[in-house]
């Protein structure tokens, strides 16, 4: 019972990643109605859902993709174009069969009328002639659509040039460096109609070729190989073996199945042949009724198609192996263990000066360094996934509010920590929507505003240091201070005389149940959406920016760490206590003396080589009693753009930083964003720097 239902949880989890790509695809193809290998690289997603789920007992979802497969075989024939509702169809498709899985999941009944209701739409679209036989090929007959970039595929080339090939100018040899160039090529010569050498004609070419080719390349790309000779031969092209037959398990042909596929030699020559008791290669040949060349080109084929199916094979083993979520965790917190456990050996070694112990711990904590880094790289996932979600958001969410806009995205293969990533697809979302809802305008009014009807929102994500940044920019009508302040000052937020800088309003909109939207619609308005944005980026040690230029659009920046299981910090004292900030955000450390005080002539600025630098004094933050020492130390640190300082008593050195949670006992300390074990057993509290300033 717990392998069926182990085996049914692989299914799903393939089915949500087909979905994804089915989604991603489909937005793709209604830009460009013209792209046949994205509507091919659709088909096959569908198809591998329905194969699929017939395998692992999802009828439902076999009966139902059955008919959206059909669809999608006369759109891939040319039959059924592409237009918005087939887009609408295909998209509702997507998420009937999410529906299907979530309810098998729970062990629900899922809602059947909205899958009939789907069927008939699609059903009144198919031409006439549609009937209701499987829409897809038999595998057992290779069809040259699915040839594609993506697709591995064995080709059989028979190329019999004219006999006045030479005197063209034509050199063969070219012709297959050519073929090599786009995969694994097998050339074999074949010499049975050079004539006698009193009959030959030494300007003539009397060769002709056996092509054994593996690439992941379409026929169209092998025909433009022989585009300048194809009306002086005779060429021949035939797919023999193509990934999806790796998947069905099938056996490698026979040399007699092969000979007789070319056409080479009958069935009935290979029977009476066959009774004489030898190998079949040597009894043609002794027979005459194929040479020697022929049975080498077809033993090569034949071992071509082994050598590719045993690759993939041994690609599908090694290639990549899927790992639930919990268990990378749990490894994770196994080496944050590991790290702590090795910070302990490094003190201890330290103190006993031991010459044998000290050479160990240095390879200890080399090993545990690097096994550090190699786990948390595991957990690294490109932002990618996430950004493609949103396209279809864009697309649905523009279509209801009658605007037309386009999103744009870039960076897609930037890493995060797979945690961040996936409590950052919320507040991406919110803010996505709300450049939609209140950024970008109508196609009248940009067109009166002199902009292009189409409005963009670029939706970027780069590395910088130890963090990520990821924009949100719109070229939409931009925020509206004094609105904000208004809704700021009846809100209580502000004083009505206050002056305050645009970007200090801009950070209101992020207060609790603050909005500027004149109707509550199901889009926004309710001001539920920017504090949860902004409590969550907050949670994950991030950043929020806003910047706006009305009449010119919005740009919002959030800057996020790596990851949030293991960090460089830097190590600080304070009274009796160890503090812990993080590295990534440190500048350098300067010391606070006597003199640097008298001259600020008490307030808490530092003049740092003619810059004018704030800090603030930790010890009073935290409430801390104990006598400060004569010397005191200032660690610069870059937040929000701004350079800041913190006052501490002592700087300890670099630590590698396991951040431990507080419990929910401490749930409410803002400064703090978690805690650290130190190799001695101490406990040092992790200082949120951005909450603190």
């Amino acid at each position: 019972m717990n392998d069926l239902k182990e085996i049914s949880e692989i299914y799903r989890q393939e089915a949500e990643e087909r979905l994804a790509e089915i989604e991603e695809t489909v937005l793709e193809i209604e830009e460009n109605p013209g792209d046949k290998e994205a509507v091919n690289r659709l088909f096959r997603a569908v198809h591998t859902i329905k194969g699929s789920g017939a395998m692992f007992g999802f009828t439902e979802i076999v009966d139902f993709t059955h008919h959206l497969e059909t669809a999608l075989d006369k759109v891939r024939n040319g039959t059924l174009p592409v237009t918005k509702e087939l887009i609408d169809l295909i998209l509702k498709s997507r998420d009937h069969i999410n529906s299907i899985l979530l309810f098998a999941e729970t062990g629900d009944r899922f809602n059947e009328e909205a899958g009939n209701e789907i069927i008939a739409r699609l059903n009144k679209l198919l031409p006439d002639e549609r009937d209701d036989s499987p829409s897809y090929q038999s595998v057992d007959q290779p069809d040259a659509r699915y040839a594609e970039e993506d697709m591995e595929m064995t080709y059989r080339i028979r190329f019999r040039p004219d006999h006045t090939l030479f005197s063209n100018g034509t050199d063969p040899a070219l012709l297959f460096e050519e073929l090599k160039a786009l995969g694994e090529c097998r050339v074999t010569p074949l010499i049975r109609d050079i004539p006698a050498l009193d009959d030959l004609n030494p300007e003539y070419c009397y060769l002709s070729w056996d092509i054994i080719l593996t690439a992941r390349t379409g026929i169209d790309t092998i025909k433009d190989v022989f585009i300048f000779v194809e009306e002086n031969c005779e060429l021949e092209i035939n797919v023999i073996d193509r990934e999806d037959d790796f998947e069905e398990d099938r056996g490698i042909k026979k040399l007699g199945e092969i000979l007789v596929e070319r056409k080479d030699i009958s069935i009935g020559e290979i029977t009476e042949t066959l009774n004489k008791q030898k190998k079949l290669g040597d009894l043609l040949v002794e027979s005459e009724l194929v040479d020697r060349q022929t049975i080498e080109s077809a033993l090569i084929e034949q071992r071509q198609i082994k050598n590719a199916r045993d690759k993939r094979h041994e690609e599908s083993k090694t290639s990549s192996i899927r790992v639930a979520a919990d268990k990378l965790d749990t490894l994770v917190d196994l080496v944050g263990e590991l790290v702590t456990i090795q910070a302990r050996l490094s003190q201890f070694s330290l103190g006993q000066r031991n010459q044998d112990l000290l050479p160990v711990a240095e390879e200890v904590e080399r090993l545990t360094s690097e096994l550090r880094d190699n786990i948390m790289s595991i957990r690294m996932t490109p932002i990618g996934t996430t950004f493609s979600n949103f396209k279809r958001l864009v697309r649905d969410l523009s279509a209801e509010l009658g605007k037309e806009i386009e999103l744009v995205t870039e960076g897609a293969e930037t890493e995060l920590d797979k945690t961040v990533i996936e409590r950052l697809g919320d507040p991406l979302m919110h803010l996505i929507r709300n450049s939609i809802d209140h950024g970008i305008e109508s196609p009248e009014k940009r067109t009166e505003a002199g902009k292009p009807r189409k409005g963009t929102i670029l939706l970027k994500a780069e590395h910088k240091g130890a963090y990520v940044v990821i924009s949100i920019d719109d070229d939409g009508s931009g925020l509206k201070v004094e609105a904000i302040k208004a809704k700021a000052v009846e809100k209580g937020l502000i004083s009505k005389d206050a002056e305050i800088s645009d970007k200090e309003t801009f950070n209101l909109i992020f207060a609790p149940g603050f909005s500027t939207a004149e109707v509550v619609s199901n889009v926004s308005g309710r001001g539920v959406g920017m504090d949860v944005v902004k409590k969550t980026i907050d949670s994950l040690r991030g950043s929020i920016e806003v910047n706006s230029t009305r009449g010119k659009g919005s740009t919002i920046r959030l800057k996020l760490p790596l990851t949030l299981a293991i960090i460089n910090g830097l190590l600080v004292k304070i009274g009796k206590g160890y503090y812990v900030i993080p590295l990534a955000a440190v500048e350098e450390c300067v010391e606070l003396t006597k003199e640097i005080i008298e001259q600020s002539h008490g307030s808490s600025i530092l003049n740092l080589r003619g810059e004018i630098v704030p800090y603030i004094r930790l010890r009073d933050c935290f409430g801390i009693k104990e006598d400060k020492p004569e010397l005191e130390h200032i660690v610069i640190t870059d937040v929000h753009d701004k350079r800041i300082g913190f006052v501490v008593d002592n700087v300890v050195g670099g630590h590698q930083t396991v951040i431990k949670s507080l419990g929910p006992a401490f749930k409410h300390m803002k400064n703090l964003s978690g805690a650290t074990i130190l190799g001695d057993g101490t406990v040092a509290l992790i200082i949120d720097t951005n909450t603190l300033v």
